[in-house]
């Protein structure tokens, strides 16, 4: 049966602690990062959300609303609504890239990041038009030939082959976490907030200055080189490779990826614990 879907963001909390929000890939949800969220429960409040067109947050009205900064704007307003603010936060792929350009939108939001397997974006015009086409196209075949064609052909993407060191139960609970989406929320997600609908963030990392985590699997070539030059224009950011791990790290190597967050969270608890002996405070 398909979860009851909310026009509002949903959102569920754990934990005691300074605010984290947790956000998911692409036909992920919530649910998706439940595992890494409850590691991180003992020194935060996590707030797991389900994004637009994910587990139980339904389709807008507006379309509009699935728009990558559209979205951006609505989880700064849910951080209001919660008296979140600002909060550490903490994003895979889709969600790190939205993570992102909540700091660079809200940048008063925003206490830290830590970007598992995410990028700044689509830098040339024409690369990101493709892309942009490239996503409709997904889109179109998602609706087209339905949800469980879709989410096979995703899961036997190259990106997630290292996956398959999860075994085949792990495999089978992901993939039933991933059919138990909107066919039409996944399509809307990818026309709104796909790379290609991303803007290039890649100038204004200069102006993101809170302390960045960027967590990538030694298998994931291709976002482990973009990590580093993502790192060379942050004022303020570490890498963390993974070992035994791909794409989803969080997944793959649940264990070390955990340890590297809570690592990077306690450097900053010290931070600020020293900065409010000072006289300033979070």
């Amino acid at each position: 049966m398909a979860p009851e879907r909310s026009k509002e963001l949903h959102v569920e909390m754990d934990g005691d602690g300074p605010a984290l929000l947790l956000l998911h890939g692409f036909t992920g949800g919530a649910r998706t990062m439940e595992p890494l969220g409850r590691r991180l429960t003992d020194v935060r409040q996590v707030a797991s959300v389900d994004l637009p067109g994910h587990g139980r947050s339904g389709m807008p009205a507006d379309p509009q609303l699935f728009g990558f900064e559209e979205t951006v704007d609505a989880l700064a307003r849910l951080l209001d609504k919660r008296d979140h603010v600002p909060a550490d936060v903490v994003g895979y792929s889709m969600g790190g890239r939205l993570a992102l350009g909540l700091a660079v939108r809200h940048p008063e939001h925003v206490a830290s990041l830590s970007l598992i397997g995410a990028s700044a974006g689509i830098s040339d015009p024409v690369e990101r038009s493709a892309r942009r086409r490239s996503d409709d196209d997904l889109a179109e075949d998602l609706l087209d030939h339905g949800l469980e064609m879709f989410v096979d052909r995703w899961m036997a993407s190259p990106l997630f082959a290292s996956q398959v060191r999860l075994g085949p139960d792990a495999l089978a609970d992901s993939r039933a976490q991933r059919m138990a989406n909107d066919p039409e929320g996944l399509a809307g997600s990818l026309r709104g907030t796909g790379s290609g609908r991303q803007p290039s963030y890649w100038q204004n990392l200069g102006g993101v200055e809170v302390p960045t985590l960027l967590v990538v699997g030694d298998e994931d070539s291709k976002f482990r080189a973009i990590a580093m030059r993502m790192a060379a224009g942050l004022p303020d950011s570490r890498i963390s490779v993974v070992a035994e791990a791909g794409h989803a790290p969080h997944l793959e190597n649940l264990d070390s990826t955990a340890d590297v967050i809570l690592g990077f969270l306690a450097d900053l608890d010290e931070d600020r614990q020293a900065a409010d002996g000072r006289g300033w405070s979070r």
